[in-house]
């Protein structure tokens, strides 16, 4: 039986339609899931971290690589499905609920193919988290805006945020006709391994605020996008501007700016309004 049948039968048995609200749309590419438990170079003392697991089947060809498989789902009626077909896997633990809200255990690798809705959260979580390696199923024009060149049209600021805290790979093209139900746009495989900052920055806190508030209005030039992040703080304008006319690439536009000169903007801005002024 083919997983698109497989699929069809365990949704019919249980009475599941599935929620686009949710972001249902299940993998049923063996060969791509497969692909995606490679690309892991899962190893028998790993704990792998599975966001989505819908039907399982995913989950399926971690637990026969992995040493514990946390598998979330946020769905009611799918956990009755993956308690039901993951019962004979003594590896694989089954939370439920939001993958925001929850405790999770700690884990070495994720896997994953989660719901286009929260990739973004869903990014920001885990690269705030301690692992070795990601592989995950996103969105192909969310998956090339983490791995962008300044000067593109996808650069932005989850291009900027992922490359100082992670090395980014695009891995597979995913058609969207390798999902059921399909959605409307195709996937792509990434794989993310955290690593040590390539460049300082003063204050974490500061830099990425500094990324969030310029690539908002990432058109302008610097000096004028930079502006509302001043407003934050309460800082007379003129003082602003001084500040923002005194700052490197201030006629550069934030889109031009490669993350390591985005930095550089960040420990002037610091320097400048001082540790007290930032409180």
């Amino acid at each position: 039986m083919s997983l698109s049948e497989e699929a069809k039968r365990i949704l019919r048995l249980y009475r599941i339609v599935p929620r686009k609200r949710l972001g249902q749309n299940f993998l049923l590419d063996d060969a791509m899931l497969r692909k995606m438990v490679s690309h892991a170079s899962l190893g028998e003392g790993d704990t792998v971290l599975e966001v989505g697991a819908g039907l399982g089947f995913l989950t399926e060809r971690l637990a026969g690589k992995a040493k514990q498989v946390i598998a979330v789902e946020i769905d009611p009626k799918m956990l009755k499905v993956l308690e039901d077909r993951l019962s004979s896997y003594g590896n694989v633990s089954i939370l439920q609920g939001d993958i925001m809200k929850l405790v999770v255990p700690s884990f070495d690798k994720a896997v994953s193919t989660p719901p286009y809705s929260i990739s973004s959260p869903l990014l920001f979580w885990l690269l705030d988290k301690s692992f070795k390696q990601a592989v995950l199923a996103f969105q192909e024009e969310f998956a090339r805006r983490l791995a962008a060149s300044e000067g593109s049209e996808d650069y932005g600021r989850l291009t900027v945020a992922t490359y100082y805290r992670a090395e980014v790979e695009l891995l597979d093209h995913i058609p969207r006709e390798s999902f059921w139900p399909p959605p409307r746009v195709d996937s792509m495989v990434v794989r993310l391994t955290p690593r040590e900052p390539p460049f300082s920055v003063e204050d974490e806190e500061v830099f990425f605020e500094i990324v969030r508030a310029i690539f908002t209005q990432r058109n302008k030039k610097l000096r004028n996008a930079i502006m509302p992040f001043f407003s934050k703080y309460r800082m007379p304008k003129i003082r602003s501007l001084e500040i923002s006319d005194a700052l490197s690439f201030h006629d550069k536009r934030p889109r031009e700016l490669s993350p390591e000169q985005i930095g550089k903007v960040s420990n002037e801005i610091f320097e400048r309004l001082g540790r007290l002024d930032l409180a």
